[in-house]
């Protein structure tokens, strides 16, 4: 599929012809079953700056928190029990004790048998190579933008060259990776959608997910519009068609900006995966990457999955 094919998916497109190949593509490569993991957002500690992002470190506004180890597994234990495959440790990027981490991820994989990804910014090789050592089996490192001018202007200080570095360093190191970018971005041009595309097959990425860019009022793009979930559906179809092997998330900004339908038609688009959230509540709050976000549960995610017409492994409520 070339560059002017996906154009040509994303624009021209009836929606209605997309999704049809979107669901077809999904049925044949992963089957009818909807990967559900379970997300933890472990700290909300960040070093970086993004200029969209209600984590940022120049934010005065966020209680900054980071739960302990039994935090951590007692809400994974919970996650598991009501059904969920994988075990997703989600934290703001800073200088997490290397070790502390590992343990962690060991005794997930001991304790509550399920695989762990890790979703913790950029690190050093080292430290990427004792957690996969551990035991995680998947490190999801979203590239954000194709786009390298955009990229430098939404995360100062940085460049998409290095991001992209790391994202190879973790395929050689043996992880399942994933990335992932944003519809809608301020400054972003249309086409640079299809680079996206092409980029998270370039890199023959196992997962990629696709979100609406929402403003978070205290970051610098807080008063800026944001992404449709319109154009996102389109997106994650046009996606299934270019990487029939990925994962792909029907995410929870998505779940946000369509609260209503936004992840069973997620799925409809060509979606395998749902990440329903377990960080204790007390603490949810606080992790504010954008505003108004959809907490999505377990609950949610049966409703998603069962008006999508698909299968789960989801246990009841107690």
């Amino acid at each position: 599929m070339q560059r002017e094919d996906i154009l040509e998916l994303l624009f021209a497109t009836p929606y209605a012809v997309l999704r049809e190949r979107a669901g077809q593509a999904v049925s044949w490569e992963k089957g009818s079953h909807v990967q559900v993991r379970g997300l933890v957002e472990f700290s909300n500690v960040c070093r970086r700056n993004c200029r969209y992002c209600g984590l940022r470190a120049a934010s005065g506004r966020v209680a900054r928190y980071t739960l302990s180890r039994n935090a951590i597994l007692e809400a994974s234990a919970r996650a598991v029990s009501l059904g969920a495959d994988t075990i997703v440790l989600q934290s703001g990027e800073y200088a997490i004790e290397p070790h502390w981490l590992a343990g962690l991820v060991a005794d997930i994989g001991r304790e509550l048998h399920v695989p762990v990804t890790l979703s913790v910014g950029e690190h050093p090789h080292e430290a990427y190579a004792l957690w996969k050592e551990a035991g995680a089996a998947r490190f999801l490192l979203k590239h954000e933008t194709a786009d390298p001018d955009l990229y430098a202007r939404l995360h100062p200080g940085y460049e998409l060259a290095g991001r992209i570095g790391h994202l190879r360093v973790l395929r050689e190191l043996g992880y399942e990776v994933g990335t992932g970018f944003m519809v809608g971005l301020p400054g972003q041009k249309p086409e640079s959608l299809a680079d996206d595309i092409l980029l998270a097959r370039e890199l023959n990425v196992s997962m990629c997910g696709v979100g609406p860019f929402i403003p978070q009022a205290d970051t610098p793009l807080g008063t800026q519009p944001g992404g449709s979930a319109e154009m996102t559906l389109r997106v994650m179809a046009v996606l299934r068609l270019a990487l029939p092997w990925a994962n792909i998330p029907a995410t929870t900004a998505l779940a946000t900006v369509d609260a209503v339908s936004g992840q069973r038609e997620g799925l409809l688009a060509g979606g395998n995966v749902l990440m329903p959230g377990f960080t204790p509540p007390e603490y949810r709050e606080q992790y504010c990457i954008y505003d108004n976000k959809n907490r999505v549960d377990m609950e949610s995610a049966r409703t998603a999955i069962e008006g999508a017409g698909r299968t789960h492994a989801l246990k009841a409520l107690h």
